[in-house]
């Protein structure tokens, strides 16, 4: 049985990018830390972090934003407040397009899906996840701010 069958995910974009990373034997832990980012006068965590996957061979953490496009900004600022108050994390926010082409690209889905994703928004320009470089921020800005 692969990791990915061992595990209940909140959401399908996440089971398939866990079946990806199976597939090419990279090893990932899903969820695994929360990293608390603000709390209140009396040191009560009032808002947190969790990001979906951490792949340790590459010290990584990816965070997935492809189910509700509004929440993009939220993540960013979590993801950007995360890199600000631990300088060591290294995290990475893939997008609905970005995801989608990898989907179409390991030919998990059909090639139509890119049509709604290019519609609806998403990175102003795709930045391809690539595994073998470590991102100290979180793709140096260049992800979109609105959904």
């Amino acid at each position: 049985m692969l990791p990915h069958e061992l595990v209940r995910f909140a959401h399908n974009s996440e089971r398939q990018f866990a079946k990806l990373l199976d597939f090419y034997g990279i090893a990932w832990e899903y969820e695994p830390k929360t990293f608390t980012l603000e709390h209140d006068r009396d040191g009560r965590p009032v808002q947190a972090f969790a990001p979906d996957f951490y792949l340790p061979a590459y010290d990584l953490y990816i965070e997935i934003t492809t189910l509700n496009q509004k929440l993009v900004t939220k993540k960013n600022r979590k993801a950007r407040r995360l890199v600000e108050q631990h300088p060591e994390v290294s995290i990475r926010v893939l997008y609905q397009r970005d995801y989608l082409h990898l989907l179409v690209k390991y030919g998990l889905e059909p090639p139509s899906q890119l049509v709604d994703a290019d519609a609806h928004g998403g990175a102003d320009a795709l930045v391809p996840l690539d595994l073998g470089r470590r991102s100290r921020s979180v793709a140096g800005g260049s992800e979109a701010e609105s959904a």
